[in-house]
C-alpha cells in the first residue's frame, strides 16, 4: 500500500514523471554494475552514479516493496527484475528507426537497448544508396516500406534520426502509422496528434542543464 505522501507521483498504477525518472535511472547503474561483475549494491553507490540523494533513492524504492537490506544494501539481479517490472519493461519491444546517417547507424549498432529488452525491428532511409545495406545487423528498408511494417513487425516506438527539415515528415508518416511513441533525436520541434507521445533527445541543452547545476 502506498503512503500518503508518494500518491502525489503515484496514482491509479502510473508513475509520476519523476519517480519514472529516477527508477530509469537505477536501471542503467544496476545494468553497468551487473556488467561489472557486482552482485550487490547501496543506495549510496547508486547516489554517487545518479547524484540522487541517498534517502531519495531508499524513498523510491521502499514505495514498492523492501528491496535491501541495512549494511548490506541490494541483491542487482533481484532489483533488476523488480524496477522492470514496474516500468513495465518486461519482455521485447520493437522499434522502428528512420534514418540509416552516421547518427541511425550509432543507434542501430548500439548494445544497449538489447540490453533492456528494446528491438530495433526495421530501419528505413530514403537514400537508394543505404538502402540494402546492414546498419547493426539489420538490412536498411525503403522508407515507403514503413506503414505495412510497423503492422507487420508490432511495431510501437518510432525513433527519428534524421536532419530537422525532414523530421516532422517522418513524425506525420510515425503517427500516420500507428506509432504512439517517438523518440525525436533532430532539433525539430514536432507537431502530432494528442494521443502521440514526443521524447525529444537533445544532448547539447542536456550538457547546458549539467553546467548550470555545476557552475552555479
Amino acid at each position: 500500500m502506498l503512503q500518503t505522501s508518494d500518491r502525489t507521483e503515484v496514482s491509479n498504477d502510473r508513475l509520476g514523471v519523476g519517480v519514472a525518472a529516477r527508477l530509469s535511472r537505477y536501471l542503467q547503474v544496476l545494468t553497468q554494475s551487473k556488467k561489472m561483475g557486482k552482485d550487490r549494491i547501496s543506495s549510496q553507490e547508486i547516489a554517487d552514479y545518479t547524484n540522487i540523494n541517498a534517502t531519495q533513492i531508499r524513498r523510491d524504492l521502499s514505495t514498492f516493496g523492501k528491496f535491501g537490506k541495512r549494511g548490506v544494501g541490494y541483491n542487482i539481479d533481484s532489483l533488476l527484475g523488480e524496477i522492470r517490472k514496474i516500468l513495465r519493461t518486461q519482455g521485447q519491444h520493437n522499434v522502428a528507426l528512420v534514418g540509416a546517417g552516421r547518427l541511425g547507424q550509432a543507434i542501430a549498432s548500439s548494445p544497449i537497448f538489447a540490453e533492456h529488452g528494446i528491438n530495433i525491428a526495421a530501419v528505413f532511409d530514403t537514400d537508394p544508396e543505404k538502402v540494402g545495406r546492414e546498419v547493426g545487423s539489420m538490412p536498411v528498408s525503403d522508407y515507403r516500406q514503413l506503414r505495412d511494417a510497423v503492422r507487420e513487425k508490432n511495431i510501437i516506438v518510432g525513433v527519428i534520426a534524421v536532419p530537422a527539415d525532414n523530421a516532422q515528415d517522418v513524425a506525420d508518416e510515425l503517427a500516420g502509422s500507428g506509432v504512439k511513441i517517438i523518440f525525436n533525436y533532430s532539433e525539430a520541434l514536432l507537431d502530432v496528434p494528442h494521443d502521440v507521445q514526443v521524447h525529444t533527445s537533445n544532448p547539447a541543452v542536456e550538457l547546458l542543464h549539467a553546467l548550470y547545476f555545476h557552475l552555479t
